[in-house]
């Protein structure tokens, strides 16, 4: 059976221009800061977000955790959405590698506003509690179905930010999604954050990786702390090649994705054992309410499946589907035929 793959954007396969990319790509020993793709790939994204350096990692989630370990000590408190990926999905990196604490905040589809920053702030004079240290956020966010972050309200929680010396992360996995819906240029989120990064493996469509961006200082630091977390890559300019084909050739496109969305969307409202908010389907992720059905989500994505629509479960009653460049308009429109069908 051939599948239609809607369970994220990480499963996209490198395409025969990319695999030639990275055939041709120069190498070095990139440990030893000698790999020229990895150099030119770190010198052109940090150009690109107007920051100081940047570090390439093999993964979102290091990516996360050594900005993180960079920005914090131990026993300090890191502001963080309820809902973000740091906190559900990292395998408590942060509490077990930074020994930090999470102060969670419930936010409206991830999206905290400053007065819930300011709420969350510990007074530093009081020494029975620990210190606020960092703010991450997360652009667009995960499991508020591609939510993009207000770009007024970053500038104004910077401000707040700043001004109480926390320093701010941002989760941007997805950060070209938000550009490319919103027009805003990379370096216009990066300029409200301290350190932010991205993934080149999820709707860019490479192989592998993602890339910390800050200050020279904190990169420094970072790259200390991917060394101890084992990301020394040796030639992994293979990998920074299919990095740069991504930059160069794959953000305009992800227009398609997000129109691509819209149509899952549209096809869901029409089911009435499913219930969405097409509202807040804004990029490539689409996430459903199943209830009315009388299935979980499980069961739902389990059905889906043997029909040959792969989603993933998002909690007991919501699925979750994500659009990619693996998968072209004439599978979305079969992927909602094949809803109808079912629970029509």
């Amino acid at each position: 059976m051939h599948y239609i793959d809607l369970r994220s954007d990480t499963v996209t396969r490198p395409s025969p221009a990319m695999r030639e990319a990275m055939a041709k790509a120069e190498v070095g020993d990139d440990v030893w800061g000698d790999d020229p793709t990895v150099n030119l790939l770190q010198e052109r994204v940090a150009k690109m977000f107007r920051k100081e350096a940047a570090l390439f990692v093999p993964s979102g989630t290091m990516a996360n955790i050594v900005s993180i370990l960079a920005h914090t000590q131990r026993g300090d408190e890191v502001i963080v959405e309820k809902e973000s990926h740091t906190f559900n999905y990292e395998c408590a990196g942060a509490a077990t590698l930074a020994g930090v604490q999470f102060y969670l905040v419930i936010g409206t589809n991830g999206i905290l506003t400053p007065d819930q920053v300011r709420s969350a702030t510990r007074p530093v004079e009081d020494v029975h509690v620990p210190k606020t240290k960092l703010l991450c956020l997360e652009n667009t966010h995960n499991r508020g179905g591609g939510k993009i972050y207000p770009i007024e309200l970053l500038a104004q929680i910077y401000d707040y930010t700043k001004s109480h010396s926390i320093k701010s992360h941002l989760d941007g996995a997805r950060l070209f999604n938000a550009c490319v819906a919103t027009g805003y240029e990379p370096w216009q989120y990066a300029q409200y954050f301290d350190s932010l990064m991205f993934c080149f493996s999820k709707g860019l469509g490479a192989p592998v990786g993602s890339i910390v961006i800050g200050s020279k200082d904190f990169i420094h630091q970072a790259h200390g702390y991917r060394k101890m977390l084992g990301g020394g890559m040796r030639q992994v300019g293979i990998l920074a090649a299919a990095a740069l084909y991504a930059l160069e050739n794959n953000i305009e496109r992800l227009q398609e994705d997000h129109q691509h969305a819209q149509l899952i969307a549209q096809g869901v409202s029409q089911i009435k054992k499913f219930q969405i908010d097409l509202e807040n389907v804004e990029t490539n992720i689409v996430i459903f309410d199943v209830a009315k059905s009388g299935l979980n989500a499980y069961q739902v994505v389990e059905l889906l499946g043997k029909k040959g629509v792969l989603m993933v479960p998002f909690g007991e009653f919501l699925v979750r589907a994500v659009t990619h460049l693996d998968v072209n308009q004439e599978q979305i429109q079969l992927a909602v035929k094949i809803m109808r069908e079912i629970f029509a």
